[in-house]
């Protein structure tokens, strides 16, 4: 059996035609320590060049 059969992709492309449109998320957030660090560096570097 194939794994993405004619079915299958079929629904998906309704599934996706329905969802809602939403505006992608600019940057991957998280929970833990290393990529909090990572987003608060990433907040100070944006702040910066918005002062620029």
């Amino acid at each position: 059996m194939a794994a993405r059969s004619l079915r299958s992709i079929e629904t998906r492309k309704k599934k996706a035609r329905r969802a809602i449109p939403r505006a992608k998320s600019t940057r991957i957030q998280g929970n833990t320590a290393g990529a909090r660090k990572r987003l608060k560096k990433a907040a100070g570097l944006a702040r910066g060049k918005a002062k620029a």
